[in-house]
């Protein structure tokens, strides 16, 4: 049912430099892998198979990742390095990739909109990359994802708790509780000031989306930060139709910034690569 994912990333990445200055934040690695390739794992996992990427100036590394490097495989063939490419070979075999440009930064839904020729008229998933999510228990985010929207057929965001200090860091949500995982969303604020914020549901990188919001997005207003934001689109989307919130099963580390990065890097160091299952 949804066959495609689009990744957002076109951004400078300021929160790391002067490490981005010259390299895509999405290129930054987690042990041996950069952040991209865990979420393109994470998408061929939930059966998305079609990545659309948005990039920008100087993100050319991206594309090269995810392409045949025909000097380095000839140099490495019938060498025991060749299990460092086992992962990526895979996602090239088995998901296409396509890219296109946002040529001005002018926030996350112009972001997803520029991306609107790769997805077509067709329910899709956002992933930003720079949020990395396990789950070593069970299913992966998006898998979880896409299985509720088979379930309700409307656009779902992935939520968390944060401490209220630390709303106006995110997109919180309220709504009615249908389960304990699940809200339907009645209200919706971009890094709302703690007093002003409406609950402590916090929406993260992950993100299934129904066609419609392309229009809604065209309609929005520029509004935190003079840009135009996801959160206003869906905020609409609620009031005509149904998005749900899902407080996902897993974890997730926000490798947007030093400290999240580093977490991040513990976490799979132990739980990935010195149980050989990093590459």
């Amino acid at each position: 049912m949804i066959k495609k994912c689009l990744f957002p990333a076109a951004g400078y990445g300021t929160r790391f430099l002067p490490a981005t200055k010259a390299m895509p934040k999405e290129m930054l690695p987690v042990v041996n892998k950069p952040l991209i390739q865990y979420g393109v794992e994470e998408a061929l996992d939930a059966g998305l198979t079609e990545i659309s990427i948005v990039t920008g100036r100087g993100k050319r590394a991206l594309e090269d990742h995810f392409d045949i490097s025909y000097e380095l495989e000839n140099q490495i063939k019938g060498t025991d390095k060749e299990k460092y490419l086992v992962g990526i070979r895979k996602l090239l075999d088995e998901c296409s990739f396509s890219y296109t440009r946002q040529t001005e930064m002018k926030g996350l839904g112009h972001a997803i909109l520029t991306g609107r020729p790769l997805i077509g008229d067709e329910p899709f998933a956002v992933v930003l990359a720079d949020d990395l999510c396990v789950n070593l228990e069970g299913d992966g985010v998006l898998t979880q994802m896409v299985k509720l929207y088979k379930q309700f057929r409307c656009s779902i965001v992935a939520i968390q708790e944060v401490d209220p200090a630390e709303t106006n860091k995110y997109g919180v949500i309220a709504g009615e509780m249908i389960r304990d995982d699940i809200y339907r969303v009645h209200s919706m604020v971009e890094k709302p000031k703690p007093e002003d914020a409406p609950s402590n549901l916090a929406i993260i990188g992950r993100y299934i989306l129904t066609p419609d919001i392309f229009d809604l997005i065209e309609q929005t207003e520029p509004g935190k930060g003079g840009e135009i934001q996801i959160t206003d689109a869906l905020m609409k989307q609620a009031q005509n139709g149904c998005v749900m919130a899902y407080k996902f099963k897993g974890k997730r580390f926000d490798c947007g910034g030093a400290e999240g990065y580093i977490e991040a890097t513990n976490f799979c160091f132990e739980n990935f690569y010195k149980t050989g299952k990093a590459y």
